[in-house]
């Protein structure tokens, strides 16, 4: 699979490690200019670097994108330093679990607060950046749990199925403007966040998160007239995820 995305730019949020990290260094190998973001300085000067040694471009601003603020202030400085806007990578994202009864109001509000309100606003910033080129990419990272359940994971669950509501919607919104939008679902990812989510989980069932930053590029190579709504990947064994 061969995707050239030269002279294309592409903003990654949760870009400091994990798939985040994965999707960054595969959208950066294929020639596009990267602004990352996620919320610790030190992890995206590691992601920069790399793309950099390899003879890349690459930005960064650390930013809470749970917080409007955060939002404005990313977008506020992709803007300065790129002004058109061809991907974006929604791929920030917090997991917890615990049965529904126990749950705390407060994890609640604070996973809505990531996995969907951070992931609304930068869809509409971008939006914002890409309606008036008439082009671009939108590719929101989600997950099984997307469109399955499992148990003690309610609250992270309908976080994810949120994420797949705005996704379905704003895929038929966006079409007019010839802007794609598509989200791709993983099963269990050997990362910090399934780890923190299932850590019963046997790591070597684990996909890799070369897996998922593999199915972007895949969506990437499409021609533009072809319109993915979604990928759902699992790790090929008999693990029920």
């Amino acid at each position: 699979m061969i995707t050239d995305l030269s002279g294309k730019v592409a903003l990654v949020t949760g870009a400091g490690r994990g798939i985040g990290r994965s999707i960054a260094l595969a959208l950066a190998g294929a020639g596009a200019r990267l602004f990352l973001t996620a919320r610790s300085t030190g992890e995206l000067e590691s992601v920069a670097g790399e793309i950099r040694a390899e003879g890349g471009e690459a930005d960064f601003l650390a930013a809470d994108l749970s917080r409007s603020e955060g939002v404005e202030a990313v977008f506020s400085a992709f803007r300065r330093r790129y002004g058109a806007l061809d991907l974006l990578v929604n791929n920030a994202g917090l997991g917890l679990s615990g049965p529904l009864m126990e749950f705390p109001a407060e994890s609640l509000e604070l996973l809505l607060a990531i996995n969907v309100k951070g992931l609304f606003l930068c869809c509409q910033q971008a939006m914002r950046l890409m309606v008036p080129a008439r082009r671009g990419y939108i590719i929101n990272i989600s997950s099984v749990v997307g469109f399955k359940g499992y148990a003690n994971q309610a609250a992270y669950a309908a976080s994810k199925h949120a994420v797949m509501g705005i996704t379905k919607s704003l895929a038929v919104e966006a079409q007019p403007h010839g802007v794609r939008v598509s989200a791709i679902l993983p099963g269990a990812v050997d990362t910090g966040l399934m780890e923190a989510l299932r850590p019963d989980l046997d790591k070597t069932l684990l996909m890799k998160p070369q897996d998922v930053a593999d199915a972007v590029m895949f969506l990437l190579s499409l021609s533009e007239t072809a319109a993915v709504d979604e990928i759902y990947i699992r790790r090929r064994s008999s693990a029920p995820f």
